[in-house]
């Protein structure tokens, strides 16, 4: 009700003529007083119909000027340095032209007559106009600012994580646009600013900032983070400390995406999970990258998913020849059309193909007419569940859409094929890891057999953000009202951004000879459930009262950690501190060649348990969990004993 009143009167009462005649008073009165003080406060000697006289004729030039440089029409509650700026550009011209005047006047036509002002009396009026002026508007903001911090129903105190530039217009953007917040100081990790004020207000560290004792009893209720580039683990600190004391946690957009340049208390979103779990800046700079894709022709498959995709868009950063997107999605494949033409991205650099990667006349087609030097293999079924109850479709699609792809690029004479593949192949407990540890089996056995074409393969966890992925499930089930649903409490996953997997596939892609697998530092686990019960309170929101977590049990194949590297598998360190290399025993081709031949003949009978059987055979290490499929195991140990 308070703001509603202060808005209407500020919006009644100090229209722009309200302001343009203020303006104009003030200049009148500053002509009187510049009289004044130039003769000593000695009003004996101010004759009263030539003072009128010069306040009419400065007052007109001053409003012509108000009037063309437009400076009455700021929103005086929200006086800013430009409009200040403009209002005393707009007094300096009206004092600059009535001088030049009487200098034209006196000097060149000897003028001495009734109109002539005296060129002290035009400084000084000019000094004290701008000063009245300026200090009128500043006076009116404060007063609107302090009746807003007074009575606002829902003042909610904030602290401001960065002490800079940023900081600043954060600080200021909230006092002009937001009537339910205050800034009580600022946090940053400069040790030169603790202690000192900005604007008044204090400068603490991180370190003091996270005392529980503090912020209850300075009844801190947000904190925004106003930096871009804050160092990580100090940001996760101050995330983790206001999660655990209910404290909102929101943060600025980087600058290139301010609307007009210049921020809105609108664009200050919540912080979300992706920004707690975020591995640091990817460079896309990289020498290495550039060298091997500098004027090449590059296939992605499964182009339009979210590996595929991202691999495209940072194809496109380098320069390359052309890349081609591969997929049989349709949707996602025009969304990206769309994103793409709409982008600045060179139109000749990039095609976008519907196709089916197990459709061999399709394939060859597309080889023969675009001779691709790289291939980047991102396309494969992924989603465990639906894969073990689709066995047939993941391993046509998996593994001999893979060696098709494998096949045709040693055909056509492709110099590196990189497999995009998954910590879920590593053990396999279902039949989507299996396919995709068969799929690895068919690269390295076409590595083994010919020197044209260096096959690698890289492997790392979950993605944030990607399709059908845990975090996307949750907001939608937050937003749902509940409950989020989790297979069980103990389950933990690797996570990585899309943005840094697919740069580090491509560095890998890079620096790979042939034969190796390339395994991504995915940094410690996460508990699935810690995750869930972050993303609650991120979203202001209290576990068991606004909203539960429901443990459904174990999916189908599903198992509590996964794994990086087999336990026979040892790594070795690259250059590069993110990528380590798989040492591992050589692949025996003949029997890749056996497997893939019975695999074949299981999936023309149809029998879900010998398809399952034959990938068994072609990955011992497949022991199927919470599933059907258990039943070959027994039966396996039960013949082997």
């Amino acid at each position: 009700m308070y703001n509603k009143v202060i808005h209407y009167l500020s919006a009644k009462h100090l229209a722009v003529w309200v302001v343009f005649v203020l303006d104009l008073f003030w200049v009148a009165f500053s002509y009187f007083l510049a009289t004044a003080l130039r003769f000593n406060f000695d009003l004996v000697k101010i004759t009263i119909p030539q003072i009128w006289s010069d306040i009419a004729i400065t007052t007109i030039i001053y409003g012509c000027f108000f009037y063309f440089l437009r400076s009455y029409k700021g929103v005086v509650r929200h006086s800013s340095i430009l409009d200040l700026q403009r209002l005393i550009i707009a007094a300096l011209y009206s004092s600059g032209v009535l001088i030049v005047a009487n200098i034209i006047l006196f000097s060149f036509f000897n003028y001495s007559g009734f109109f002539l002002l005296p060129k002290s009396i035009l400084i000084i009026q000019f000094l004290l106009a701008s000063f009245f002026m300026s200090s009128f508007r500043l006076i009116v903001k404060s007063v609107y600012a302090s009746f807003i911090n007074s009575y606002s129903l829902l003042k909610k105190r904030v602290m401001i994580y960065g002490a800079g530039s940023a900081g600043l217009i954060t600080k200021n953007t909230l006092s002009q646009n937001s009537h339910r917040l205050t800034v009580y100081g600022f946090i940053d990790d400069n040790p030169s600013t603790a202690g000192k004020r900005l604007e008044g207000l204090p400068i603490m560290t991180t370190s003091k900032f996270m005392d529980k004792e503090f912020v209850e009893k300075n009844n801190i209720g947000e904190v925004i983070i106003s930096l871009a580039d804050v160092r990580m683990s100090n940001k996760r600190k101050v995330i983790e400390f206001c999660l655990e004391n209910k404290i909102d946690i929101k943060e600025v957009p980087p600058y290139h995406k301010w609307i007009g340049g210049e921020l809105s208390s609108k664009q200050i979103r919540p912080v979300r999970i992706e920004d707690l779990l975020d591995r640091g800046v990817i460079d896309l700079d990289n020498i290495n990258i550039n060298n091997e894709l500098k004027g090449k022709s590059i296939f992605v498959t499964g182009g339009a998913g979210s590996i595929g995709s991202e691999i495209v868009r940072q194809c496109l950063y380098y320069d390359i020849k052309r890349v081609i997107a591969i997929d049989q999605g349709e949707s996602a494949l025009h969304e990206l059309s769309i994103e793409l033409n709409n982008s600045k991205s060179d139109k000749d650099k990039f095609e976008l193909i519907i196709g089916d990667i197990t459709n061999k006349s399709k394939m060859k087609k597309l080889f023969q007419e675009y001779r691709p030097d790289i291939v980047f293999h991102a396309a494969a079924y992924k989603h465990v569940p639906l894969m073990e109850m689709n066995p047939s479709e993941a391993v046509t699609n998996n593994v001999f859409g893979t060696n098709l792809m494998a096949n045709l690029s040693v055909d056509f004479g492709v110099k590196k094929f990189v497999l995009v593949s998954t910590d879920k192949a590593v053990n396999p407990t279902n039949v989507m890891g299996a396919s995709k540890r068969a799929a690895e089996h068919c690269v390295q056995s076409w590595n083994a057999i010919q020197n044209t074409c260096s096959f690698i393969i890289t492997r790392f966890g979950n993605v944030l953000g990607s399709n059908g992925s845990v975090i996307p499930l949750f907001k939608e089930q937050i937003e749902r009202g509940g409950p989020i649903t989790v297979t069980h409490k103990e389950v933990t996953r690797y996570f990585m951004t899309i943005p840094e997997a697919c740069n580090l596939v491509l560095e890998a892609g890079s620096m790979g000879k042939g034969g190796e697998i390339f395994v991504f530092d995915m940094g410690e686990a996460i508990k699935i459930y810690d995750l869930a019960v972050k993303m609650i309170r991120l979203s202001g929101l209290t576990l068991d009262k606004d909203i539960e977590i429901k443990v459904t049990g174990l999916r189908p194949g599903e198992k509590l950690f996964e794994e990086l590297l087999a336990v026979n598998e040892n790594t070795i360190h690259t250059h590069h501190e993110k990528i380590l290399k798989a040492q591992l025993a050589n692949v025996n081709v003949d029997s890749v060649k056996k497997s893939l031949l019975e695999l074949e003949s299981a999936i023309k009978e149809g029998s879900e348990m010998n398809i399952v059987y034959a990938l068994k055979n072609m990955v011992p290490e497949f022991k199927s969990q919470n599933s059907k499929f258990e039943l070959l195991d027994r039966t396996n140990e039960a013949l082997a004993s």
